[in-house]
């Protein structure tokens, strides 16, 4: 089986909407959309679109989550994002998800890669501060509209948005004890059978 979420995707936008070809993308510099369709791959490749949790869900201060060290960066430091944007709402996939499997579904996508918001599920990081139910039963509804609408669910269970509690009470990655409380936070959110699992994204 063959994955393929990124590339073809950043490329059929910047064909669509005009703008100057992205490099070094991986297709040759004559590539347009009328050269290629789903008959261009083999048999077996999954055509799927991705986002990060971060980036997508917005909803950063409903039903129990708590900061993280994004949430944090992005109010402090506004200077460092060229928009001054931050994820407060995103593009509000919290609210919103089942209009967004619409659309990928609309699109003919195979697959979904999402990233599950560590202090969405743990809010403070730690299973022994308390597991979030609300933002469990988000990701599960999630993953049951996916599948309902035969598109395979790709989790990525941490994407670098470490809750704020655990940078504050001791360092977050600085320190080793960062790794029991990830690991236990893969155990809660990797609990889903079915379902495509990374544990780190760069």
């Amino acid at each position: 089986m063959k994955v393929g979420f990124i590339t073809s995707v950043i490329y059929a936008f910047s064909t669509i909407k005009g703008l100057e070809a992205i490099p070094n993308v991986g297709l040759p510099p004559n590539w347009s959309l009328s050269t290629i369709n789903r008959s261009s791959f083999p048999d077996d490749f999954i055509f799927g679109s991705a986002s990060s949790s971060f980036q997508n869900e917005g909803g950063a201060n409903d039903d129990g989550r708590a900061p993280s060290i994004w949430d944090t960066f992005a109010r402090k430091h506004p200077d460092k994002i060229v928009d001054h944007s931050n994820a407060i709402t995103a593009t509000d996939s919290y609210h919103r998800y089942k209009d967004d499997v619409k659309m990928l579904r609309n699109m003919g996508m195979d697959a979904y890669s999402f990233s599950i918001s560590w202090s969405r599920v743990i809010p403070l990081g730690k299973i022994s501060s308390g597991i979030n139910e609300h933002g469990v039963a988000y990701y599960n509804d999630l993953i049951n509209e996916l599948r309902s609408s035969d598109i395979e669910p790709f989790v990525t269970l941490f994407h670098w948005d470490l809750p704020q509690a655990l940078e504050d009470e001791y360092g977050g990655f600085l320190s080793s004890r960062v790794v029991f409380n990830l690991a236990q936070a893969a155990m809660i959110q990797g609990n889903e059978p079915y379902i495509r699992c990374t544990i780190i994204t760069l």
